[in-house]
């Protein structure tokens, strides 16, 4: 099983999220639980080449 940092919040009774890994993808849902579906399935078509030109976040070791 694998684990994943994402950051969430309500606004007008929606639930609102993103990955952590992957800021420039926002989802919704109609509760918390249904926000974290979301949030999964977003997961699986980012990490599966579902979408295209997805942006990463790397780093550099500078000597």
């Amino acid at each position: 099983m694998k684990n994943t940092k994402y950051i969430y919040w309500e606004e007008n009774s929606d639930w609102l999220g993103y990955l952590e890994a992957f800021p420039d993808y926002v989802t919704q849902g109609s509760s918390f639980e249904d926000l974290k579906e979301h949030l999964k399935d977003l997961y699986l078509d980012l990490t599966n080449g579902l979408i295209p030109s997805v942006r990463h976040e790397g780093e550099l070791v500078l000597a």
